[in-house]
This record gives structure tokens, sequence and C-alpha cells, in this order.
């Protein structure tokens, strides 16, 4: 035999084998369709095709992590922010994932983009900043439903960036800073209602115990003749000016 045929011989024999024998990794599947039409789902390990009548689709089961460009959002308020997002999804079934859709990864990324605009665009921009995993929940959930029939599911979305421009940024400043100051006014004039509560009831206190009255003036007494300054002021008791008072209230009676 010559040496020319026998070569052509070993190079079919390698292209017919290169075809008929297919080994997939453990995270691989195969997709398998007999004369056109879907057959199976085969792997992992090692798979025997028929060259020219099966063909085969392999499939990544593992998880793949998905950039969401920079979308323009507009806010129910109407703030205009720019958002991207990751998302981190896989293929369940490869069946689907092959025969419903012409490239599943392709049309996962474009409704993400869309669903990212459509939700973030129901809520406030202080939704945006303060209740990011609520949104990120809300996302999730409408594109797992939205994608189940692509045999995907998407096991997590995460907001990354919500980016300001510089006029919406020195307003959120100038409203955090006026807050702050209501803040402190209010704290404020909380302190100085109950010193005025506790002073009206000591006051209270004073007034009803005689006793407790001259215990405070001789406690005045002992304070100021502590201090060291060259006025001295000795208050007058008020035992003395009680009778005092009683009697000018007689007088002013009788006249």
């Amino acid at each position: 035999m010559p040496f020319a045929t026998l070569g052509f011989i070993v190079a079919i024999v390698i292209v017919l084998l290169y075809n008929t024998v297919k080994v997939l990794k453990e995270y691989e599947r195969g997709v398998v369709f007999f004369l056109g039409k879907f057959q199976k789902v085969k792997g992992p390990g090692l798979i025997l095709l028929f060259p020219m009548i099966q063909v085969m689709t392999k499939v990544d089961l593992r998880v793949v992590v998905m950039d969401v460009p920079t979308q323009d959002v507009i806010s129910r308020d109407n703030v205009s922010v720019k958002v991207n997002a990751v998302i981190y999804f896989r293929i369940v079934d490869p069946e689907k994932a092959v025969i419903r859709v012409a490239n599943v990864f392709e049309a996962t990324s474009q409704l993400s983009q869309t669903t990212l605009r459509s939700v973030l665009g129901q809520h406030e921009l202080d939704d945006m900043l303060a209740e990011r995993d609520k949104l990120n929940i809300d996302i999730q959930n409408i594109l797992d439903q939205r994608t189940d029939n692509w045999g995907i599911k998407v096991a997590n979305v995460e907001i990354k960036h919500v980016d300001l421009d510089e006029s919406m940024i020195r307003a959120i400043a100038q409203q955090a800073e006026a807050e702050r100051s209501r803040r402190a006014k209010v704290i404020n004039a909380e302190g100085e209602k109950q010193a005025a509560t506790a002073l009206a009831e000591a006051a209270q206190m004073l007034a009803s115990q005689d006793q407790a009255l001259t215990l405070r003036y001789l406690q005045t007494l002992k304070e100021i003749s502590s201090e060291k300054t060259n006025t001295i002021v000795f208050p007058l008791p008020l035992d003395l000016i009680k009778p005092l008072l009683k009697h000018s209230d007689s007088v002013r009676r009788d006249a």
C-alpha cells in the first residue's frame, strides 16, 4: 500500500475518532441532536457520537459572573443617575439553554439591563442609596422568573455603583447638613425642657416645705462664704420677712 494512501486512511480515522469520541468535564454537559432532532443530554465523562448523524453542543454549568454596563436611570423623583451592577447566574437546564434561546448569555445581558432600568426607575434616589439590598433582591427575583424559560438560575444580583452629578452631590450634602442642624436644635430643646421641668419640680418641693427652704438658705450662705470675693451679700432670712408681709397685708385690708 502506497504511503500516501496509508496517510490518507490514517487522517480519515483520526477525523472520525475526533468527531466520535468526546470527553466532557464534571461541570460540562452535552446536548445531543440526532439528525437535527433533540435526543438527550449527556455527560460528564466519555461520550460516543455517530459522525454526521449526531451533533453535540457543549454547555458549561458553572456560575457565570456578568457585568451589567452602566445604565442611565431616572428615579421616581426625577433624578438622573448612572447605575451599574453585576449578576451571578448559571445554566441548570442545558436543553432549554440551547433550544429555546439563540445566545443565552447575550439574552441574559440585555434582559438584565432593561430590568435594572425598570426596577430602579420605580424608586426614589434615597431608596437607591439606603435600600440597596432590597433592590438587589427585587431585581434578582424578576430576572430569575423571566430566565427560567431559558434554563437559567440567577443566584445573586449586586448593584455596584450609583453615580450622581456634582450638583446633586452638593444638594445632598446641604440636605444632610440641614438635617444634622435640625437634630442638634431638637436635642438642645429637649434638654432645656427637661431642665425646666426639673427646676419646676424642685421649686414646688421647696415651696411646700419651710424646713427645706431654710436648709437651702443655709447652704447658699455656705457657698457664698467659700467664694473669694471682696463683696459679701447677706440674704435676709425669710422667717423675718413673713411677719412683716402679713402685717402689711392686714394694714391694706383695714384701709
